[in-house]
């Protein structure tokens, strides 16, 4: 168990971390900040506050507008930005549309990361996830072990779930990987894909399988076309989540994730979703997946499209 996680952003996805968090006694206290009036966070809090009596939980609950909550936080995760919304012609904008208001956001917190808890762990969710992680990269300038972005764990589970559904098995027994950017160039790795140790070709046709991809990349912006407002919040928290377990628990447990490679894959100073094995100390050793070629195209082209976004980023710094 841990001192403290503090949670910015008091959203769909923060009010289920908090209460994921609570619920599986991973912190004495839960910190929560956002801006909405006239005190989201105090109320999101009490409302779980006023339950632990019933799931027999002891928890401590600091709750506000301003970052001071965040104080000494061991672990803090980002979901600070604005949601994709269908617009009134059934349309919905990219993660790169939200990028400049959402950089502007970003830069808050990094301001209350730096003030209040600059020795955290940060696991970022917020969208566009690669360039909001690289913002905070050049903002904080904390070591490259301390800051993750949280995309792979997702796109990883859901690219499972669709292979499990066509298979006609447990989830439990897929196992696969979804690497690059996250957004709709991202790399599931057939390759790496296995039903029960076997190679998923067994279980599911060539044509389904390029669905199954397609519908992978497409994953978001199907649940937001669905809901018609916000987007998906509880496997991103249930994500970020399997990611805070592994490093409070010391897991080593090996599992996609956005981070600085340097090197890595021929990819130089970018995040980019790649496995690595998480533990105590954040990421602890990024791991390089032998790719075929077409897995090695599509991954250069994924990162084509991260450089992209992250040039943009540099540009609206640079202007600000």
């Amino acid at each position: 168990m841990l001192n403290k996680i503090g949670l910015i952003g008091g959203g769909n996805i923060g009010g289920v971390l908090a209460q994921e968090i609570v619920t599986r006694r991973l912190a004495r206290t839960v910190a929560l900040v956002d801006v909405k009036p006239p005190d989201l966070a105090k109320g999101k809090l009490l409302d779980i506050a006023e339950g632990t009596p019933v799931i027999g939980t002891d928890c401590e609950f600091v709750g506000g507008k301003e970052f001071d909550v965040l104080q000494d936080a061991d672990i803090v995760i980002n979901t600070a930005g604005v949601p994709r919304s269908v617009r009134p012609d059934g349309t919905y904008p990219t993660r790169e549309e939200l990028l400049g208001i959402n950089l502007k956001i970003t830069d808050s917190v990094s301001d209350g990361i730096r003030t209040y808890c600059p020795n955290a762990i940060v696991i970022s969710i917020a969208n566009p996830l690669d360039a909001i992680v690289y913002t905070l990269h050049k903002n904080l300038g904390i070591p490259k072990n301390r800051l993750i972005g949280m995309a792979g764990v997702l796109d990883s589970a859901r690219y499972r779930y669709f292979i499990a559904e066509a298979a006609g098995v447990s989830v439990d027994n897929v196992e696969a990987m979804v690497l690059g950017g996250h957004g709709d160039e991202m790399v599931p790795v057939r390759s790496c894909c296995r039903v029960a140790g076997m190679p998923v070709e067994k279980f599911v046709s060539e044509d389904e399988l390029a669905a199954i991809e397609t519908r992978t990349r497409k994953a978001g912006g199907e649940v937001v076309g669905l809901m018609g407002t916000g987007s998906a919040f509880v496997s991103p928290a249930w994500s970020a989540i399997e990611m805070a377990e592994a490093i409070l628990f010391d897991r080593k447990k090996i599992l996609p994730c956005c981070v600085l490679l340097e090197g890595e894959y021929g990819i130089d100073n970018l995040f980019v979703g790649v496995p690595v094995v998480l533990g105590r100390d954040g990421i602890e050793r990024i791991i390089e997946v032998d790719l075929d070629d077409d897995e090695k195209a599509a991954l250069a082209k994924s990162v084509e499209s991260v450089s992209k976004t992250c040039s943009e980023v540099d540009a609206m710094k640079a202007k600000s």
